[in-house]
């Protein structure tokens, strides 16, 4: 594994003080609330990049993951508003159950529920991927089946709304661990806490990336038979990177529940999953900030965009990607690279003048 460079380490320092000093003393709470949002989208990047980026493996379906992260931290979250033994409100109000469902009673305790947001997901995602490489699944098929698994889960939630709260989600929520999140400085703190593991996650991808196992995992991408011929097991470098992939989403998952206040199946379908992808490819899924800069910036670019036109966004959502898969495909991170060879480029040598013809006299 490779030391840290005093230029990663002045990046990672950077990072952080944009993260802890400037941001918090220049937005206002409302817009320090937006960036945490955005924040947590940003990891479930960094875990898309390292899949599909060093790996080759382009998912569709990391909403899955998210969803699952966000739920388990939601029904925690829940039932501590409620009180012990208490039902929450939402299926009181439905009325159809009248005893707490016995798959939501161990997310009662907070030392199963903060663990069941990361482990969950990683768990879903071991035993997919261990079907799925195992027999060789790769390519669009594996970014298909990664979609369909989206599109069932929300189709799931939606279909248990007594259970679930169905379109409307898990919402309303009171607490975070003891904590009143309508006060402003708890809001903060939820920031800061999004903040720092944000910047624990580009170092983990960092050192995953600079490690011997982050160079099995490009040889994968680039030559899976020859990995194979080596002596090592692709299924098994793969089922690592979607595991981690899986996790990371999860913790996104989770903590964008006190920072946003919902979670709903609508953020966890196939339209979400496309929308972390699009950031990725727009930041650059080689680099390692590139998936963090491109989910902030298309996040925000749907927040600011949307407002001035809902109806277009889409459109010009799908246009943007189109634009960065045509003409930039390593995304906004390969930019400063670009010009860096362009500029290293040796001068095309001019052009040689054709030698003069004299004419010589013939004689007579």
């Amino acid at each position: 594994m490779k030391a840290w460079s005093w230029r990663a380490g002045a990046g990672f320092a950077a990072g952080a003080v944009v993260l802890f000093a400037v941001a918090p003393v220049g937005l206002s709470d409302f817009r320090l609330s937006l960036l945490a949002k955005y924040l947590c989208l940003a990891m479930v990047a960094i875990g898309i990049g390292l899949a599909w980026g060093r790996g080759g493996l382009l998912t569709l379906g990391q909403g899955v993951f998210f969803g699952l992260g966000g739920y388990a931290m939601a029904m925690h979250m829940k039932l501590a508003d409620a009180g012990p033994g208490a039902m929450p409100d939402f299926m009181q109000l439905y009325g159809q159950l009248d005893a707490l469902p016995w798959w939501w009673k161990p997310f009662a305790n907070p030392y199963f529920a903060l663990p069941a947001t990361v482990l969950l997901p990683m768990l879903v995602a071991f035993l997919l991927g261990s079907l799925v490489f195992r027999r060789r699944v790769r390519g669009a098929y594996f970014a298909i089946l990664s979609q369909a698994l989206a599109a069932a889960l929300a189709i799931f939630l939606i279909g248990q709304q007594g259970t679930t709260g169905g379109t409307n989600g898990l919402t309303d929520f009171q607490g975070f661990f003891g904590y009143d999140l309508d006060d402003p400085v708890n809001q903060r703190m939820v920031y800061f806490i999004v903040a720092g593991c944000l910047l624990l996650l580009m170092a983990l991808a960092r050192q995953l990336i600079q490690s011997r196992y982050g160079e099995l995992l490009v040889a994968v991408r680039d030559s899976e038979e020859r990995v194979r011929f080596l002596g090592y097991n692709p299924a098994n470098v793969k089922l690592v990177a979607y595991v981690s992939a899986a996790g990371m989403a999860g913790l996104a998952g989770a903590l964008f529940v006190p920072a946003v206040g919902i979670i709903n199946p609508a953020l966890i379908g196939i339209v979400p999953s496309i929308e972390f992808v699009i950031g990725v490819a727009v930041g650059g899924r080689a680099a390692l900030l590139g998936p963090v800069l491109g989910a902030v910036a298309v996040a925000w670019a749907k927040t600011t965009l949307s407002e001035e036109f809902p109806a277009a966004w889409t459109y010009l959502q799908g246009l943007l990607f189109v634009l960065v898969v045509a003409f930039l495909p390593g995304g906004l991170a390969s930019v400063v690279g670009l010009v860096r060879r362009r500029r290293s480029r040796p001068p095309d040598p001019a052009p040689v003048s054709p030698a003069p013809v004299v004419a010589q006299e013939v004689p007579a």
